[in-house]
């Protein structure tokens, strides 16, 4: 006989279970359930009696059955069960089968059911088995499905409108890093997927929306870390009339929310740190770096104390290589608790508004945890004519051999020309976030099917 095409008004094992717990040890109701899942256990006690545990995304479920209704059934097949809700005299809640139907027949062998899937690369190339066998890796998959929907939810709520932005596109822009590129046969043209969504969402400021936000895919041709991936996702949104302060009280109540949809409080266990996602610390940039005597504004002075601290700094060709290299040496890793990093160095920051006291210095910030950046934030420049000035700026980085450096955009500027309002503007890796309340260390570990290197 084939499989049955569908099992239809089936109940979430878990609901099942937690009807059956309320019965008394050996008592049976004469409430019916139905339950469909995949068997992970079989165990025959005597002639008329089987144990089988049937599996769902939501738990599992002891079902009592007679071999002979059940037949044929191996671990990994897929079945639908209806029978009555009981509880066994040793208390185990159950469903006592009075129908039991194999829905898909298993062809391969699953992996030993007690170690689950223990080999990192296997369960990074073939997810379907590490969710199959590892409650843990479908509970936090479904944990960071909540958290990207508490923070929906929350932009939402706070008025904003959620847009989609090209993914391919004639010039990319919006952070420093070097873009995948392909062609367009239509258009005769290279187009490159995005790096990030900034320059098209600030352009949707320009058109009145005035709040606007994407989750998104974004892709950045990089080598992996442990906090990089090739293909990650991110959401940014853009705030008219307000400033990276405003901003910042927004990241801390979003990520405040997130957590708590996800992991139910705000404290978690990340790299071996207790951090408390509520509780946030600030530090200026420059205030950081001096703090470990690697300040200033010359470059050979700097390049000079770099040196002497014993940092390789022969691959930086510029001040602002060498300043960034400087904060993420000595700062960045000694940041455990959640702490913002504000107002950084124009050079550094080619979007962003300057500070009122300094002009060498931009509103901007980066929150940083267990010595990981994960959100990145800006008052956003909104004066054309400075904005291609800094264009220009990075045309000189790029000339000194940063290929990271952003490239010019005169269709952005030109946007700018018509007016934007004061805006602020961040973005917060999802992954990322997802590490740092699940309590991950590899960015592999919290993306379903992360980028890998062929195994020929």
């Amino acid at each position: 006989m084939p499989a049955a095409k569908r099992f239809p008004d089936r109940d979430e094992v878990a609901a099942v279970r937690a009807e059956a717990e309320q019965l008394d040890a050996g008592a049976t109701s004469t409430t019916r359930r139905r339950v469909a899942g995949r068997v992970m256990g079989r165990r025959v006690a005597g002639k008329e009696l089987m144990f089988v545990d049937v599996v769902d995304r939501s738990g599992k479920i002891q079902v009592l059955a007679q071999p002979s209704r059940v037949g044929e059934v191996s671990l990994g097949d897929i079945v639908g069960v209806e029978g009555l809700l009981t509880k066994t005299k040793r208390g185990e809640p159950s469903l006592a089968a009075e129908t039991f139907e194999v829905l898909a027949t298993i062809r391969a062998p699953l992996p030993d059911t007690f170690h689950g899937v223990a080999d990192v690369e296997l369960r990074y190339r073939k997810r379907y088995l590490d969710l199959l066998m590892n409650e843990e890796s479908r509970d936090e998959t479904i944990k960071r499905a909540r958290m990207v929907g508490a923070i929906r939810d929350y932009l939402d709520g706070a008025g904003f409108v959620e847009v989609e932005t090209p993914i391919l596109q004639p010039r990319y822009g919006g952070g420093f890093a070097e873009p995948f590129v392909t062609h367009s046969e239509l258009l005769d043209a290279d187009l490159y997927l995005r790096i990030a969504d900034e320059l098209y969402l600030k352009r949707l400021i320009v058109g009145g929306l005035e709040k606007v936000y994407e989750l998104a895919k974004d892709f950045r041709n990089e080598s992996y870390s442990y906090k990089h991936s090739p293909e990650f996702t991110q959401v940014e949104w853009y705030e008219a009339y307000a400033d990276y302060k405003d901003t910042a009280a927004r990241m801390k109540e979003l990520v405040r929310r997130a957590a708590e949809a996800t992991i139910g409080t705000t404290k978690t266990t990340f790299r071996g740190h207790d951090v408390d996602l509520a509780a946030f610390q600030e530090v200026r940039f420059v205030e950081a770096l001096d703090a470990h005597g690697v300040w200033t504004r010359d470059e050979s002075e700097l390049r000079a104390k770099l040196t002497s601290a014993g940092v390789d700094v022969s691959a930086d060709r510029t001040w602002s290589q060498l300043a960034d290299h400087a904060y993420s040496h000595f700062v960045e890793p000694e940041l455990i608790q959640p702490t913002i990093v504000y107002d950084w160095p124009i050079e550094l920051s080619p979007f962003a508004r300057t500070t009122d006291g300094d002009e060498t210095l931009v509103e901007r910030f980066e929150t940083v945890v267990g010595g990981m950046e994960f959100a990145n934030a800006f008052s956003e420049l909104n004066d054309p004519e400075e904005q291609a000035q800094r264009f220009g700026m990075q045309e000189t980085e790029r000339e000194a051999g940063s290929a990271e450096a952003e490239p010019g955009d005169p269709d952005y500027v030109e946007a700018l020309s018509y007016g934007m309002p004061p805006t602020g503007g961040i973005g917060i890796g999802i992954d990322r976030l997802a590490m740092v309340l699940l309590g991950r260390d590899a960015i592999r570990d919290v993306i379903l099917f992360p980028a890998l290197r062929s195994k020929d």
